[in-house]
Formats: structure tokens, C-alpha cells, sequence
């Protein structure tokens, strides 16, 4: 009980500390701005918004305390050896590589970069310099990187779950240019999620006034011989995944099983370096490439299948579907195709408009379900509701925008320009 009390008192030192740190709104910043951008690109291509990006924001900020919850109470068990510094040098990192790529702002990146770091500071003497640069050498050199690699797998597992559980709803619908140059529907899939821990960390000399009565994973020996304290460890997660070939949820199940599978298997290479020092430049590589790695397949298994949302001879692939619409009440769902309106078979929006204002006041729909099978829907029109009944259609040739390149860097990000124009000598002013 005596034990309990003085975590909980850590906990509020360390929350407060967690309170003034700049990482985490910076990170919330970051989301914000990336959800924003979002609702903006979907105004632009389907002149509707179907996300409110402080809703998404508010979810995300939710379920990542839940699992800084979460895992700073398995942190309680870790003895993870870090400190204020190691918050500086992985969150600096990070920001280095935002600048570099958008999809660099992850801790696997960061972690296994100071890990390579590290291993070739171990071949110089820089550490022996009396300057700055043998201060930042010495930092680097005393950073717990097999801990900070457990950390980043715990995250990648929690990003799995969170993927499988959220990854679908901020799904956002898009026009793409094919491989042709002729547009094809897709969805973006991006999450990113602040997560607030409280680590338990060795306390400095003289400073400890609490010991635990249970032993730690990863127990350094002497560095934990002067009791133990708490610090608040902001960190980051989030994933970002583009799919023509895949329904929204099928990709986000994808994603959640390979981001599992590359947590266990850096969290066993992570532990292994805590207890054999040698396998650390190992396990740094594990981090870069096999989240490299995880990059590629997605990459290549999107290239070899053909595009799901294209119209076809059988009618009008429905990309997605606008919340609150008659559409939404007649259970139509993505990936569908609509065949029939008031028994007129529809192929384009032309025909789709006409065959909808046969009957002002009813609409009858036969469509194509995800199994092949057709299916019949039926509801009363009312005035003011969405003249397309709130589907949003695959693309045709009378598109006008598509979603421009996924940013790649900081400062495409906070470039105002998400989407093209099919007539590039008014795509300069969007």
C-alpha cells in the first residue's frame, strides 16, 4: 500500500511536468493541421465536408490518452532507462525527419536512428572532446536505446489495436490519377494519435526516496540502486495508408495485423539487446527497415491489383457515402454499384439526375452489393436533401479536381494547395 501511495505521488510530479512540456502540443498541432487539411481537400472535391476535424481531433487526443494510460502502467514493470534528455534527442530527431518526410514524424525512425548514432559515436572518440560536440556525444552515447526501442514496440502494438478499432472512421475519400492518367476513387487512411506517458525511470544519486517491491524487465542493476522516480514521456503514433484496391475497413485490417507483427518482432529484438548489448545495432536496423519494409509491401500490393472504385458497364460505383443522407437510411455502402433508379438502368450522373426526377417524391433503387448480389432500396424524397441522395460517386471524365500528392515534407504540409485541376492553367491558383 506504502508503495502504491508513492507511485501515485511520482505520477502527479510527473503529470504536471507532462502539463508543461511543448512535445505534446506540438504533436497535437500536427494533427490538427493534417485532419484540417483533410476537411479542406474534401470541400474541394466533392464541395460536401464528411469529417469535422475537431471531432477526429477529439477522438484521437481520447484514444491516445487511453493508451498512455495503458502503458504507463505496463511502464511500471519495464525499467525502461531514460530521461529528460532522451526526450530531447527523440523528439528532436523527429522533428528533423518531419522536415525530411511527413511520414518520418514516427518514433521507430527516430529510435532506430540514434541507435545507428550511437553504435558509430562507440568507433570515435568525439565522447572524449571537452567542446559541445563531446557533450552531445557523451548524451547520445548514454541513451537506454533498447529501452526507447521497447517503448517504440509497445507504441506499434497499441497503434495496431488502434488501427484495427479507429483506422476505418477517418477514412477519407479522394479522386486519384490512375496509372493512365484517367482518375480512379481511393481512401486515405491517416490516424495519428498523442500519447502522454508516465515512465518509471531510475532516480539520480541522492535523489531517490522510493524503492519497489517488485523487480523490473529490463533492470539496469546499478543504475536503479538509488531508488526510482517518474517523468512525463510525450510520444507520437499514427499511421497513413493509401488505398485504390480496398475497402476502408479491409485495409485497416491489413494495416493493424502487419503493425502487430512488426511490434512483437522489434519488441523481441528490443529485449534482446537489453540483455546482450551487441545485438543493438541490430535491433536499430529491425526498426528502419522492417518499417521500411512495412511500407514497400503495402506500396506493391496496391500496385498489382486492379482499382476498386471505377464505373463500370454494370453502372456507378458508389466511393462513399455523405453521414445523415438518404443514401446513409437506405443502407448503401461503399464499394456498391448502382444499376437502377425508378427502373431505369443509370451509367453516368446525366442518367442517374434524369432517372431520379421520374418520381420527385420516391426513389427506387436496385444495386450491386460487395457479395455480387443485387439488392433492392426504397425511400420517400423530401425537399432540400442531397440531389445524389448523399452517395459520392466514382470519378468520371468530366471530373474537374483530384488529390494532389500526399505531402512529403513539413512544408507541403502547411502549403495550402490539396488538390489539381484537370485543366493546368488554373491548377497554379488553387
Amino acid at each position: 500500500m506504502e508503495a502504491a501511495m508513492d507511485v501515485l505521488r511520482l505520477a502527479g510530479s510527473a503529470a504536471l511536468g507532462l502539463l508543461l512540456s511543448p512535445f505534446y502540443y506540438i504533436g497535437v498541432l500536427l494533427i490538427m493541421l493534417q485532419y484540417f487539411r483533410q476537411t479542406r481537400l474534401e470541400r474541394k472535391l466533392f464541395h460536401v465536408r464528411l469529417h469535422a476535424w475537431p471531432n477526429q481531433l477529439a477522438r484521437t487526443m481520447l484514444a491516445g490518452l487511453i493508451v498512455g494510460v495503458l502503458l504507463s502502467c505496463a511502464g511500471l514493470f519495464l525499467g525502461v532507462t531514460v530521461d529528460g534528455e532522451a526526450v530531447l534527442w527523440l523528439w528532436g530527431t523527429a522533428i528533423v525527419l518531419l522536415i525530411v518526410r511527413v511520414r518520418y514524424l514516427c518514433f521507430a525512425y527516430s529510435a532506430g536512428m540514434l541507435g545507428l548514432l550511437q553504435w558509430g559515436l562507440a568507433w570515435s572518440s568525439l565522447d572524449a572532446r571537452g567542446d559541445w560536440i563531446g557533450s552531445a556525444a557523451r548524451s547520445v552515447g548514454g541513451l537506454d536505446i533498447p529501452g526507447l526501442l521497447v517503448l517504440v514496440a509497445l507504441m506499434h502494438i497499441a497503434e495496431g489495436l488502434l488501427v484495427r478499432w479507429q483506422g476505418a472512421r477517418f477514412a477519407s475519400p479522394l479522386f486519384l490519377e490512375g496509372k493512365r492518367g484517367k482518375l480512379v476513387g481511393g481512401y486515405m487512411l491517416q490516424g495519428y494519435w498523442p500519447v502522454p506517458m508516465l515512465l518509471l525511470v531510475p532516480a539520480a544519486a541522492g535523489s531517490g526516496d522510493v524503492t519497489l517491491p517488485w523487480s523490473l524487465l529490463l533492470d539496469g542493476g546499478a543504475a536503479w540502486s538509488h531508488g526510482v522516480t517518474m517523468i512525463g514521456f510525450p510520444m507520437m503514433i499514427g499511421f497513413t495508408e493509401l488505398t485504390r484496391t480496398m475497402l476502408p475497413g479491409a485495409k485497416a485490417r491489413s494495416s493493424s495485423k502487419a503493425l502487430l507483427v512488426y511490434g512483437i518482432i522489434l519488441g523481441a529484438a528490443a529485449v534482446t539487446a537489453s540483455f546482450w548489448s551487441p545485438f543493438m545495432l541490430a535491433a536499430a536496423l529491425c526498426a528502419l527497415l522492417l518499417h521500411e519494409a512495412l511500407v514497400a509491401v503495402s506500396y506493391y500490393k496496391e500496385d498489382a491489383n486492379m482499382p476498386l472504385y471505377v464505373n463500370d458497364d454494370r453502372g456507378l460505383r458508389i466511393l462513399a457515402v455523405i453521414p445523415g443522407t438518404p443514401a446513409e437510411a437506405m443502407g448503401l455502402q461503399a464499394g456498391e454499384i448502382i444499376q437502377k433508379v425508378n427502373g431505369v438502368p443509370v451509367r453516368s450522373k446525366e442518367d442517374l439526375h434524369a432517372a431520379l426526377h421520374i418520381n420527385s417524391a420516391f426513389c427506387k433503387l436496385e444495386a450491386v452489393n460487395l457479395e455480387g448480389h443485387v439488392k433492392f432500396a426504397q425511400r420517400a424524397r423530401f425537399a432540400g436533401e442531397h440531389h445524389q441522395l448523399g452517395v459520392v460517386l466514382a470519378p468520371d471524365d468530366q471530373a474537374g479536381f483530384y488529390a494532389a500528392a500526399s505531402p512529403a515534407s513539413l512544408f507541403d504540409l502547411l502549403r495550402k494547395r490539396t488538390a489539381k485541376s484537370r485543366n493546368r492553367s488554373s491548377s497554379a491558383s488553387l
